[in-house]
């Protein structure tokens, strides 16, 4: 199969690989649509150690089974596998087994490539009216549900009003999963003026360059994570309020501790999804609950080098780049 390999910091070459093998109680699946993620993005600057070149990369698949008696059937993929019997697993908080993998990190290579191999429990049948593009938006948007679930089931008071700190798929997906459990004012920081463009005009979303001064929030999200952003969350969130944070883009730094406990402020660090929260993503993206969707910029996975060197560089104003390893319409 054809696949597009990380082979070290900022190179990314297509090569011809082995085709997976599905094991008992796992599907083939032709990928049909694969996003680039803010932590493909990571790994391809040289900054994950837990993605150690040479390795295929990509986590949001939608695409095909291929044989067996469900070949044919549209499947969008939750790509973090568990074991299932854990005491995290068994109480369903599954996303912080031990034992957790999720593709594009070993020992499971990704989906920037034209098959994955996936355990049964982790496809969630697409119907035939919703098209592979938006149901591998499934995985992106559901970190945000995972985000926003929690952060609401902490937060005392009011709920009315939200910043999102990032306005790339992880925050806008957000922002879309608070209007969904019913968050009804949402602000989103973009200081990138084209990406604050599109999500404005394409979007539908209140985007500003930075966040009021002096403005206070029942919830922010930081989808972000550098220290910067975590210093605005602390700035920016009422006293009582909550503190959700999805980014990993740096460890240390931002968290203004001294306000936080004087102003009872919670922090809750949110990692992935659980499978019901992936299960319910995926249900909202089929009921046309989080809008179009309309937002993505499709690229050929022969392309994909470029896609990466043009987020990297600013160049995308889309919030979330598809890589197409599957050209057949069908399929898509």
């Amino acid at each position: 199969m054809k696949a597009l390999v990380y082979t070290g910091p900022e190179t990314l070459a297509l090569r011809e690989m082995p085709n997976p093998v599905a094991g008992p109680g796992e599907q083939l699946i032709r990928i049909a649509q694969v996003g680039i993620c803010g932590s493909d993005m990571h790994a391809y600057l040289g900054h994950d150690a837990r993605r150690p070149a040479p390795l295929i990369l990509g986590h949001e698949v939608a695409g095909v089974i291929v044989g067996g008696p469900r070949d044919g059937e549209r499947v969008t993929v939750n790509p973090l596998v568990t074991c299932g019997d854990c005491p995290a697993c068994r109480t369903g908080r599954d996303n912080l087994c031990p034992a957790r993998q999720i593709i594009s990190m070993p020992p499971r290579e990704g989906g920037f490539a034209e098959y994955v191999a996936m355990p049964e429990g982790n496809l969630v049948t697409v119907p035939d009216p919703v098209p592979l593009a938006k149901a591998a938006l499934a995985e992106p948007i559901a970190c945000g549900w995972h985000t926003v679930r929690l952060s609401l089931a902490a937060l005392s008071g009011a709920r009315d009003t939200a910043l999102v700190l990032g306005g790339g798929a992880i925050g806008l997906g957000a922002a879309l999963c608070l209007a969904a459990q019913g968050v009804t004012q949402v602000t989103v920081v973009e200081p990138n003026p084209a990406r604050r463009a599109y999500l404005g005009d394409r979007c539908g979303q209140h985007a500003v360059d930075a966040a009021p001064e002096g403005a206070q929030f029942d919830l922010v999200i930081d989808g972000v994570g550098y220290a910067a952003t975590r210093a605005a969350a602390s700035a920016h969130v009422r006293p009582g309020g909550v503190i959700g944070h999805i980014g990993l883009g740096e460890d240390t730094g931002g968290l203004d501790i001294r306000r936080m406990t004087l102003q009872e402020i919670t922090f809750i660090g949110t990692y992935t999804y659980t499978a019901e929260d992936f299960r319910q993503t995926a249900q909202a993206i089929f009921d046309s609950r989080l809008g179009p969707l309309d937002w993505t910029e499709a690229r050929p996975l022969e392309q994909g080098a470029e896609a990466f060197a043009d987020i990297r560089a600013g160049r995308v104003a889309a919030p979330k780049v598809l890589l197409v390893p599957d050209t057949d319409p069908e399929r898509s």
